[in-house]
């Protein structure tokens, strides 16, 4: 016989059809199946089921259809039988506002629950140290690490070393912030002495300094060296006996809180270690976003920002180490020649020969915001032509080209960049300018070398659209020719016809080429040129240089 349909208590989990074990029960009809959908339609203005038993109503439905099974309690989301009709219940109108933050609650408690904070690695990662299984962490306070800042393996520790390790840094620093409190009763003035707990505390430190070792013994030498031989440089050096016990605590605390910091930002998202993929860099004032992958060393490329010297451009980890730097760096300007100056632009000769690492870091910058470039290291045959813009604390880089110093194919540009913060302002034609008034000087033909990246044939083919408006617009004679413009210009006969090609200004008429003069373009070219003033040009009087012998 079909179930009565007085009270959905009375068939809990059959609402639609199923039976309580979750497959369809073979001893109710369709009919009877439709009947109970539509009683529940029905009297929907009257009863409402909790979100729960909805959901589970919902999930009965798409259950497929299989074997008989012996029937079993009903049972909650939860995977108990219900102990009352609370887990299951009808409620009226009356009280659907609190059936409704029950369910709400009762929704909650199914949720897994959140991951902690070690949880939250990615597990696919590991340490790049060979033989590390990426346990422990040197500050003694994660389970896991993926970075060499916080392998105990690679400083020659073990998991459990690290966590007795950071138990004693956190009991001294009780012991620091409780004399501290201590302190703070004292009046403060400019010339206030020494208290006897740090009178006592310096002649502490000064004993242990005093007791360290003189130098290393035969014994000692030997393990040392056989470390080195066993592990080379994926392993720390054994740093015993080197110094005084005193300052070697000193160190591992700093070490640990560098590693601290990393795995703050690294779980914050600012830092990516495992991608190899720098995404940012701070670079003076600015943080620039990267666009390509640039090949700086692994222990940099993992940690997704760099912190850059806009003068020097020694590249380093850490916000700390730049400040650092910043207070003894003594370059203001780039190394090499000074040969153009106007205003507050300069632009100097650099040689990839003697200032080699110089230029190796400025390639690797270049590699991240250009796709094309392909040289990093090998730069003792090229000149590189850095512009910089001048204020009361340095020369900040603008951008730069390379060249190489005996090109056999006339290129006068090999590499060209403009830094980020700097495009969009003028600065990528004057740099194109500068290497054809270097060509003119030369009394050469120049031509960029390919493939362009796409921003710089854009720059390119802008430039050479202005380069002849202008020649024509100043051209007075009837009869012009290529050869001619090349020459005045310094471009190359080729690109030259490609860019007269763009602008439909070379015609084939009675088998001669014929070059048009067309005068709308010509008066589009003034109008912006008188918009846009002559702040950003090169003078070719401000140009101090001679070109290199055997160039």
């Amino acid at each position: 016989p079909p179930p009565r349909m007085g009270s959905l208590l009375d068939y809990p989990l059959r609402t639609a059809g199923s039976s309580s074990d979750g497959t369809e029960d073979s001893d109710f009809s369709a009919d009877v199946e439709h009947a109970e959908a539509a009683e529940i339609v029905h009297r929907r203005s009257s009863t409402r089921l909790t979100r729960a038993s909805l959901r589970l109503s919902r999930s009965s439905q798409d259950i497929k259809q299989g074997a008989d099974r012996d029937e079993t309690p009903p049972r909650t989301p939860t995977g108990n039988a219900p102990s009352s009709e609370s887990d299951i219940e009808v409620s009226s109108p009356s009280n659907d506002l609190l059936s409704l933050k029950e369910a709400a609650a009762h929704d909650l408690s199914h949720r897994p629950k959140r991951r902690r904070f070690h949880e939250s690695y990615n597990f696919n990662m590991k340490c790049p140290t060979p033989g590390c299984n990426s346990l422990g962490h040197l500050t003694g306070r994660h389970e896991r690490h993926f970075s060499i800042s916080g392998c105990p393996l690679y400083h020659n520790l073990s998991a459990d070393e690290c966590k007795v390790h950071a138990s004693t840094r956190d009991k001294q620093a009780e012991e620091r912030t409780l004399s501290h409190r201590q302190d703070e009763n004292r009046h403060s003035t400019r010339n206030q002495a020494p208290t006897e707990r740090q009178l006592r505390y310096k002649e502490k430190v000064t004993e242990l300094r005093r007791k360290r070792n003189t130098g290393l013994n035969k014994e000692q030498k030997e393990k040392y060296m056989d470390h080195r031989q066993s592990h080379g440089t994926s392993r720390e050096p054994l740093l015993e006996n080197i110094t005084s016990d005193y300052d070697l605590e000193l160190f591992r605390k700093a070490q640990a809180r560098a590693s601290d910091d990393l795995e703050k930002l690294r779980l914050a998202g600012q830092v990516s270690e495992g991608s190899n993929m720098i995404k940012t860099i701070v670079f003076g004032r600015y943080e620039l976003d990267t666009w390509y992958h640039s090949p700086y060393p692994e222990e940099y490329a993992r940690l997704g920002r760099l912190y850059m010297c806009e003068f020097c451009l020694k590249y380093m980890k850490s916000q700390t180490i730049l400040r650092r730097h910043m207070a003894k760096c003594v370059w203001k300007h780039p190394p090499g020649d000074e040969i153009y100056r106007k205003g507050n632009i300069s632009v100097f000769e650099v040689d990839g020969k003697k200032n080699k690492i110089y230029c190796q870091n400025l390639c690797l910058l270049a590699k991240l915001f250009l796709d094309h470039k392909t040289l990093y290291y090998d730069v003792e045959p090229f000149l590189f032509y850095v512009m910089t813009e001048a204020d009361n604390t340095g020369c900040h880089l603008v951008g730069y080209f390379s060249k190489e110093k005996n090109s056999f194919l006339n290129y006068n540009v090999s590499c060209i960049l403009t830094m980020p913060q700097y495009m969009r302002q003028g600065y990528g034609k004057m740099l194109i300018d500068f290497s054809y008034l270097l060509s003119k000087v030369e009394e050469k033909v120049g031509s960029p070398e390919r493939p362009l990246s796409d921003l710089g044939l854009i720059s390119y083919r802008s430039y050479w659209k202005e380069v002849l408006l202008r020649y024509l617009n100043n051209f007075q004679g009837k009869e012009i020719s290529i050869k001619e413009i090349s020459q005045e210009t310094a471009v190359n006969p080729v690109d030259i016809v490609s860019t007269l090609q763009s602008l439909q200004m070379l015609k084939y008429w009675k088998g001669k080429h014929l070059v048009l003069k067309r005068q709308d373009l010509i008066d589009d070219w003034k109008a912006k040129e008188t918009k846009r003033g002559n702040s950003k040009t090169i003078d070719p009087t401000a140009l101090k240089w001679t070109p290199p012998k055997g160039t």
